[in-house]
């Protein structure tokens, strides 16, 4: 809640599952009133509000946010996290050899968090404080998936960093974090019979709702400022906010093995 007791209001998108709908249910338990779209409407518990949403649509997604307008009258927080991730994404095969639907991830993913942004912001830019997070990974700088996937993601850093420039001046921020390997129930169910395995698994992963927690955290951080633009990693942010994941874990932020974000350019070409 802000200081005069207002619930603040988050849209998260590609909520219904994996990394969103962790994402979400962290930010609800915080207080959070969440609007959580997807293709698919699933019962999101109290403190969310599903909404079935296709972000190919474009005018879809510009009602949503009209909604959010009527509804709640602000916006704090927008996470962009939807992505058409292909069922054929990983494997070692080169990109001519798998389905050329992996490029998808361009349009939901990458142009997607665009749109979604673009209809955000008049509607952030009027309360006291705003963040449009981007949900990222290392792929953005290492080879991992193949180029689609990791075009997706250099694109999704390159945009938080340059969407900051057009913010600079105003009460909203931006970030792009770099997420860990996730314990999506999908993950875990490819261990059932293999509890051994799973646990051995979870000491490298973090779950989705530990995400979440970071993105609350990172909000509230009063230098938010100082970061805004950048690309972070969500174990070292948790790290610095004292955030544990369940069972009292550390993930490692991976940083020595897949590489480091790039740091923006201070130069500014209008």
């Amino acid at each position: 809640m802000t200081e005069d007791g207002e619930v603040r209001v988050a849209v998260v998108t590609g909520g219904s599952r994996g990394a969103g709908e962790g994402i979400a249910g962290a930010l609800v338990a915080h207080g959070w009133r969440v609007y959580v779209t997807g293709r698919t409407v699933t019962d999101t518990g109290a403190g969310a509000v599903a909404v079935a949403l296709d972000h190919r649509d474009d005018a879809a997604v510009a009602a949503l946010f009209s909604r959010v307008a009527q509804e709640s009258g602000r916006l704090d927080l927008l996470v962009n996290n939807a992505a058409a991730v292909h069922d054929a994404l990983t494997g070692p095969k080169p990109f001519w050899d798998k389905p050329i639907g992996l490029a998808e991830i361009l349009d939901v993913g990458l142009r997607s968090a665009y749109v979604a942004s673009y209809y955000a912001a008049p509607l952030m830019l009027g309360g006291e404080r705003g963040l449009i997070a981007f949900t990222s990974s290392p792929g953005s700088v290492c080879y991992m998936h193949g180029p689609a996937y990791g075009a997706q993601k250099a694109g999704i850093d390159k945009m938080a960093a340059d969407m900051a420039v057009d913010f600079r001046g105003t009460t909203v921020h931006t970030a792009s974090i770099w997420m860990g390997i996730l314990l999506t129930a999908k993950l875990r169910s490819a261990f059932d019979g293999n509890p051994e395995g799973l646990a051995a698994m979870a000491q490298h992963a973090e779950t989705p709702e530990f995400v979440g927690h970071v993105i609350d955290a990172l909000y509230r951080d009063p230098k938010l400022d100082e970061v805004s633009g950048h690309t972070l990693i969500a174990a070292e942010l948790a790290e610095r906010y004292g955030i544990t994941d369940e069972g009292g874990r550390k993930p490692p932020s991976h940083r020595d093995m897949l590489g480091s974000p790039r740091t923006p350019s201070d130069v500014i070409v209008r």
